[in-house]
């Protein structure tokens, strides 16, 4: 199995990514650590804590992170997730708290401890990996891979250039994409194409006691019809860790406007460059990726009752 720390800001698909990491035989989830992004840092915790329980995670550490952007006024999207953060998706209040110590010591410790095994996926604002990689550097040559959902080589969500989780903290993003390793990025460009539809919302229905998280969370923030409706987008960066030959990818050089007028936060995307620092998704096996999501989310279901 596959060692997964999982940096989250949750968050409808973040919840979404947690379960379908819950439902893998593929991954071993090794961690949990929250930043503020979707909603502040004391929901994300909460909302991560009461997944824990929810999904029958056991002792998981869950570490709480960053509560605000490195230079920047915090930005929030409560507006899409909902105030909770998960949208109409009602949850059991978590008996345990979160882990003790800092999100960005538990990053650092647990990739240096196990050099070479530990695959970082990022499906927030890149705040703690920031700190992380500014407090340990090491990391950068002992993980085995940084995954970033985020960013875009063609559009952004948030406006026409940026992406939300690039927006929301771009310096940090800077220095994750320039950190000296090599991201595997997962941007907008492959995620748009995941939408859940009218028939998988059917499915997710069938799946007991975890249709009350799965089926609210997969439709809040948009109209669901049998031709579409929201993208699942932070699942389709745990899809690619329990399934990489899901996506295609193209490198590239990849720098973060942090300046820009109009462009900050972009993603700016050089696929001509002689000195790429990202291998960014390209193409997407989509009926391959429900496959996988569904396969884990009944698996869950079984378990969870």
């Amino acid at each position: 199995m596959k060692p997964v720390l999982l940096d989250c800001d949750p968050g409808i698909d973040d919840a979404l990514a947690i379960a379908l990491a819950a439902g893998s035989t593929d991954i071993d989830l090794v961690g949990i650590t929250t930043v503020a992004g979707n909603v502040g840092l004391s929901l994300t915790t909460l909302n991560a804590l009461a997944l824990r329980e929810f999904l029958q995670l056991g002792d998981l550490p869950v570490h709480a992170g960053a509560d605000r952007a490195l230079v920047r006024d915090q930005i929030h999207a409560a507006h899409v997730h909902g105030t909770s953060g998960l949208g109409d998706a009602v949850l059991p209040a978590p008996v345990l708290g979160a882990s003790d110590g800092h999100a960005v010591d538990f990053i650092v410790s647990t990739i240096l401890d196990r050099p070479g095994e530990i695959t970082l996926v990022a499906v927030g604002p890149l705040t703690n990996i920031a700190l992380a990689v500014r407090r340990e550097p090491r990391i950068v040559q002992a993980v085995k891979e940084m995954v970033v959902m985020g960013g875009s080589y063609t559009r952004g969500n948030s406006n026409p250039a940026a992406e939300f989780n690039i927006l929301t903290d771009p310096e940090a993003a800077a220095i994750v994409f320039g950190a000296g390793w090599t991201v595997t990025q997962i941007g907008l460009d492959v995620t748009l194409t995941a939408q859940v539809n009218a028939g998988l919302l059917e499915k997710m229905g069938a799946l007991g006691r975890l249709s009350s998280l799965v089926v609210p969370a997969a439709s809040f923030y948009g109209q669901v019809t049998a031709d579409g409706g929201p993208a699942l987008h932070d699942a389709c960066a745990v899809a690619y860790a329990i399934s990489p030959e899901l996506m295609g990818f193209t490198d590239a050089r990849v720098e973060v406007e942090t300046v820009g007028r109009f462009t900050t936060g972009m993603t700016v995307t050089d696929f001509r460059s002689d000195a790429p620092n990202t291998r960014v998704a390209t193409s997407f096996d989509v009926p391959g990726f429900w496959e996988v999501l569904l396969g884990a989310y009944g698996r869950l279901g079984e378990r969870l009752g």
